[in-house]
């Protein structure tokens, strides 16, 4: 049976390029690891990565900011709902008090048993910092924007998926990917995701028969799809093989993302998964190791077009 090792990366829809930067390098701490553009379409859109100070898979939050062409979508259900990212125990109170003093209005709530932040990214998506009960992940620090060991981030926890039916998410995220299911109440459900480091990252099930169908495609305001780790090629095929021949053919060939190689498959509770791993070179491949996410890099194919790129991008400060 092929292998999953944790969340690759989470990827959202945002609007403003500045606002989503300053959201997640200046709020929340995270490095610029990677500043590019969205290799599908036509569109000029930047594709924005954040994470640990390195590009760790399982710590990369990864955005695109529509402002510009003014491509907006619906949140709704049958849609991944919120991001969720990992935290040392006892480290709410301080991300609630840190983001309302910014101007993020932050509570903090107990899901599952784990406390958590909660808050919105300036473009409305839900975010949960959650204190979580088993990372062994060095928290990523910020000492120009006062985060330290005792608060910083780990990387990702997870998301949630809210669905109209979860009879078929259960059997999807048990059968296909595997999962491992470890909730099941009047809260929602529970699945862990795999990971042979021993980080506990998840997938969180709640029903929402009241709203309406939550948009689907490349839209600012959603999250667009919620990527698992296979590690390598060999691992990602195989997977890829077994969703396909449980009747999910839907699922795409391979996709060349430069730094890593994707295939995506819709799930029955709407959300869309990627099953991805890192290429040798990953994120040093354009950028010297240590000064990654420092300039804006073009894959080699948008050699021809990167003038007509750059000027279709918003205008923002990335310093």
């Amino acid at each position: 049976m092929a292998r999953i090792s944790g969340y690759h990366h989470l990827t959202l829809s945002t609007d403003s390029a500045q606002d989503d930067f300053d959201f997640y390098t200046k709020a929340l701490g995270l490095h610029s690891v990677k500043r590019t553009v969205l290799f599908d379409g036509v569109i000029p859109v930047y594709h924005l990565y954040y994470g640990s100070p390195n590009g760790d898979a399982s710590t990369i939050i990864t955005t695109f900011p529509f402002r510009k062409p003014g491509v907006y979508g619906r949140r709704g259900s049958n849609q991944s709902r919120t991001i969720m990212q990992s935290i040392p125990k006892g480290a709410a109170d301080f991300w609630v008090d840190r983001l309302n003093a910014r101007g993020i209005e932050a509570i903090k709530i107990t899901r599952f048993g784990a406390d958590r932040a909660a808050f919105a990214h300036p473009c409305g998506i839900p975010h949960e910092l959650v204190e979580s009960d088993r990372d062994p992940r060095a928290p990523i620090t910020n000492e120009a924007q006062g985060i330290g060991k005792a608060h910083g981030i780990k990387g990702i926890y997870g998301a949630v998926v809210a669905v109209m039916d979860r009879t078929a998410m259960d059997d999807f995220l048990t059968i296909a990917l595997p999962l491992e299911k470890e909730a099941d109440d009047h809260e929602g459900l529970v699945f862990r995701v795999p990971d042979a480091t021993g980080v506990a990252q998840r997938v969180e099930v709640i029903v929402d028969r009241d709203s309406p169908q939550g948009t689907w495609t490349l839209a600012g305001g959603t999250i667009h799809h919620l990527a698992l780790n296979t590690g390598d090629e060999e691992n990602q095929l195989k997977l890829r093989a077994h969703i396909e021949g449980l009747g999910f053919t839907d699922i795409s060939e391979q996709k060349d993302r430069n730094y890593f190689k994707s295939c995506y498959v819709r799930s029955p509770g709407g959300a869309l998964f990627e099953i991805a791993w890192t290429t040798p070179e990953g994120w040093a491949k354009d950028e010297p190791p240590g000064q990654i996410g420092k300039t804006l890099v073009f894959p080699p194919w948008f050699k021809d077009r990167e003038s007509e790129l750059q000027a279709g991008l918003e205008e923002a400060d990335f310093a």
